[in-house]
């Protein structure tokens, strides 16, 4: 689940800051008006970005960067320097020239890619079982007949097309920036010739259609990916929901920031309340009442059931427990019915992770070891560049 290793610190801050430097350069470019705006956000003018997806990858041209970035820090000071001591001017300049040249810079294949103008864009509607249902009604619309009722890429007309549809049961949706991928939505794909590979939707699909869109895929996804390997290799946020809580002022599933929350399916009444977590039950079909072991029911339990469905592969939800860290992220999952875990149930984790990760004893139970574990291992991947 980690792309970033506990040895990789460095380059977590490099990756942040250089995606960081980037925003930043766009933000000021538009709040000058040197840059204008598409689908209702900032547009990257430049043809090319730099690829923090590939320095992840090559991890000793990322070093090379790194060190020439400490060169670059450093010449600056020497000139700020011979700005004040002009009788050593010269050897500083020439200093500074020299170091320029002597530094080790990566290649310029790995650390810039192809950018578009939303290559910097974040959706603008949450992740959430109502966007998921949108977008599953846009892909049955526009994209099964290639892409495949699975988004394996084999749909009735794949073998028609000119270059196969890619496979969105893998890592591409979750490497990708969202924004190259609203790109290709908008304005489809072209290949290396320059002929279209993708039609264009804009015409039919806004941006917050493409957004919903691929919501519904990267729900798909993850299920594909759990059916396929029984865990979440790439991470996946529980779908925000709408809700009715023992608080009142309680109505979403996102209002419970900085919570774990365990999500329930089965029959509550025997379930003993834990502190450790936000509850929520998901019944079968909806009900009034929000029972006293429960914090919250889900309110439009048949949408919110079929976005879990797809989130669990397809398979049956019922008498199933999910469990996420406090981030939203779904970390676990007990499809037993019972309310006894197993640390084979720990589904999102690195894989470096050991399920005995963090300070405890031999004598916790199965998920006090789940909740410690994923305390000790967050979810920290790269995906467009930036660190999540």
């Amino acid at each position: 689940m980690n792309d970033l290793t506990n040895n990789a610190v460095w380059l977590e801050w490099l990756l942040e800051g250089v995606h960081r430097a980037q925003w930043a350069l766009l933000q000021m470019l538009h709040a000058t008006g040197m840059t204008g705006e598409v689908d209702g956000q900032p547009a990257w003018p430049f043809a090319m970005r730099i690829a923090g997806e590939n320095l992840l990858i090559d991890q000793a041209q990322a070093r090379q960067f790194a060190i020439s970035l400490a060169v670059v820090a450093g010449v600056a000071l020497l000139l700020a320097v011979s700005i004040f001591w002009r009788r050593k001017r010269r050897w500083l300049w020439a200093g500074s020239v020299l170091a320029l040249l002597l530094a080790p810079w990566p290649s310029a294949a790995v650390l810039f890619t192809e950018a578009h103008p939303t290559s910097f864009h974040a959706s603008s509607i949450p992740f959430s079982d109502r966007t998921i249902a949108r977008g599953a009604a846009h892909y049955a619309a526009l994209c099964v007949q290639c892409h495949g009722a699975n988004g394996k890429g084999q749909g009735a007309l794949a073998s028609a097309q000119k270059v196969w549809p890619p496979n969105f049961a893998s890592p591409l949706l979750w490497r990708r920036a969202d924004g190259d991928l609203l790109w290709a939505i908008r304005h489809g794909v072209k290949g290396r010739d320059g002929a279209p590979t993708m039609p264009a939707f804009a015409s039919s699909v806004g941006p917050d259609e493409a957004w919903e869109l691929l919501h519904y895929l990267r729900a798909l996804a993850a299920g594909e990916l759990l059916s396929a390997t029984g865990n979440w290799p790439q991470p996946v946020h529980l779908p925000d929901m709408q809700l009715r809580c023992q608080r009142a002022h309680k109505t979403q599933l996102s209002q419970w920031q900085e919570q774990r929350v365990l999500l329930l399916t089965a029959d509550p009444k025997t379930l003993l309340p834990d502190p450790r977590m936000v509850t929520i039950w998901l019944p079968e079909r909806d009900v009034e009442q929000v029972p006293d072991n429960v914090d919250c029911v889900v309110a439009d339990a048949g949408r919110a059931r079929q976005a879990m469905a797809l989130v669990n592969g397809g398979s049956r939800i019922d008498d199933t427990q999910w469990l996420t860290d406090r981030r939203g992220w779904l970390r676990a999952r007990n499809a037993r019915g019972a309310a006894a875990w197993a640390d084979d149930d720990l589904l999102c984790k690195s894989p470096l992770a050991d399920v005995e990760a963090g300070p405890g004893t031999k004598n916790d139970d199965q998920l006090t070891r789940i909740i410690r574990t994923m305390d000790a291992e967050p979810v920290r991947f790269v995906k467009g560049g930036r660190v999540h």
